[in-house]
């Protein structure tokens, strides 16, 4: 698959914007951006100049180059970008790169400084494998470009959004739904069908061409994640007279072998149709294939569901393999070096590679290394914000008298071991990790050493999943 053929992560249809550019004297920023090809109009001037259909900066007389920062519509890895210069012929910049950030600070390279051609899609690969908010756009020195199109996949911020845990629209193109291929696509793109909203209009659709032979159009949808489906939405807002008669559905987990989710299914014009007892199997899946008979358009198809134990640990392993910024990965271990090490062994192939990779590096350092992550984790019945706090909630129902002994304890532990009493609290109650903490007290401390160690390598596994729950 090109890159072209992934959905346009700075889409104005998905919340893409453009945020600033140092100039725009001759065309606005924010034509980057627009959704529609650039026009070309003869004699059409501004008091400034010829009127441009894109973003266009004065003659730079001064050392440096222009740039404009731009907001993805949602947060992704850029696989590649069109540089259209259409109607750029004599004042089209000489070349262009183009920065990442997550947030809008400290740019990361996604595209060296690249070539350009006058009047042209330029098509430009990108090979960084960071998942990124923010774009900055240069161009060398000056000039003007008509439309950017940012090509990649979306890896949402799941905590963001609810988290995986949670009933989700599974095809969304937010959630990191995506619209692989179709059997047509001659009046709509196949994208249309995940995006935000509902449809502004009839183009804002999937639409195919009017079908004069035999058989019927379709779309395959790649899911989010893996996940048992609950209910089905297959909307053909303003489509009235050129609605598909009937469809049905179909639910993969490869993509190649095929489950009928949805019996073939009458359907009305301009409707938004919502299937729940209709429907055969639940899946698990992560593929569906929309079936239209025997032609015509729709304008949204809604994918309601929960990600599966798999699913969400493949999102999981995602996320992690596409972190730019790796102090999210101090939130899991509060060891430097194992941050470092760890982030250098990605990207992984699966959870249980990404896992073993994980508590592998961890009990291969050193005790100055488990001592510093240790101490990044508040006392036994502290309170303290963030995962610490969702994963030591037993401790919120004991008695004060426990919770006394509890905090003795820690105490009397810290006095001989000479670091904090860590245990993988999740699931434990108070009256269990006091237990637990004098049953280790009679340990030597090389021994307890390595049973905190074991402990800490539990709650990395449990944290891993957790970035996005």
């Amino acid at each position: 698959m090109s890159f072209t053929d992934l959905l346009d992560l700075a889409s104005e249809r998905l919340g893409g914007s453009v945020l600033y550019a140092n100039d725009d004297f001759f065309a606005e920023k924010e034509n980057l951006i627009k959704p529609h090809e650039a026009v070309w109009k003869e004699h059409e001037y501004t008091d400034r100049g010829k009127w441009m259909d894109g973003w266009e900066s004065r003659r730079k007389r001064v050392p440096g180059h222009d740039f404009a920062i731009l907001r993805l519509g949602a947060r992704g890895v850029v696989r590649g970008v069109i540089v259209d210069t259409a109607f750029f012929r004599g004042n089209y910049p000489d070349s262009c790169s183009i920065d990442g950030s997550v947030g809008g600070e400290n740019w990361t390279a996604l595209l060296p400084q690249s070539k350009l051609k006058g009047d042209s899609k330029n098509e430009l690969e990108v090979t960084q494998p960071f998942a990124v908010t923010h774009l900055r756009f240069n161009i060398f020195p000056d000039g003007g470009v008509a439309r950017l199109r940012v090509h990649g996949n979306v890896v949402p911020e799941w905590r963001l959004i609810g988290g995986l845990g949670n009933e989700l629209d599974l095809a969304a193109a937010e959630n990191g739904g995506e619209v692989l291929t179709c059997s047509d696509m001659f009046f709509g793109p196949k994208h249309n069908l995940i995006m935000p909203g509902r449809a502004h209009n009839m183009s804002d659709g999937w639409e195919t061409r009017r079908r004069r032979g035999p058989g019927h159009d379709w779309v395959i949808v790649q899911l989010a994640t893996e996940g048992h489906v609950r209910r089905i939405e297959v909307d053909t807002n303003y489509f009235k007279g050129n609605y598909p008669d009937t469809a049905s559905i179909d639910g993969s987990t490869d993509g190649k072998h095929w489950t009928e989710l949805l019996p073939r299914t009458k359907l009305q014009a301009h409707t938004r149709h919502f299937f729940i007892d209709e429907l055969q199997a639940s899946g698990p899946f992560t593929h569906l294939r929309l079936n239209v008979y025997p032609d015509g358009g729709v304008s949204r198809l809604r994918v309601w569901g929960r990600a599966t134990d798999a699913g969400r640990r493949n999102a999981a392993v995602t996320r992690v393999n596409t972190l730019l910024d790796l102090a999210e990965l101090k939130k899991i271990c509060g060891s430097q070096r194992w941050v470092e090490a760890f982030a250098k062994a990605r990207p992984f192939k699966s959870w249980d590679e990404m896992t073993g990779a994980a508590s592998h590096i961890w009990l291969d350092l050193d005790e100055h290394d488990w001592l510093e992550a240790f101490s990044a984790h508040p006392r036994i019945g502290e309170r303290k914000a963030g995962w610490s706090q969702q994963e030591q909630s037993g401790t919120r129902s004991a008695s004060s008298e426990t919770m006394d002994a509890l905090a003795q304890a820690n105490g009397d532990y810290e006095e001989k071991f000479g670091f904090i009493y860590l245990v993988c609290a999740t699931g434990r109650s108070a009256d269990e990790m006091l237990a637990n903490c004098r049953e280790r007290m009679t340990n030597e401390r090389a021994a307890e050493l390595r049973v905190a160690a074991e402990e800490q390598a539990k709650i990395i596994a449990l944290r891993l999943e957790k970035l996005v729950l």
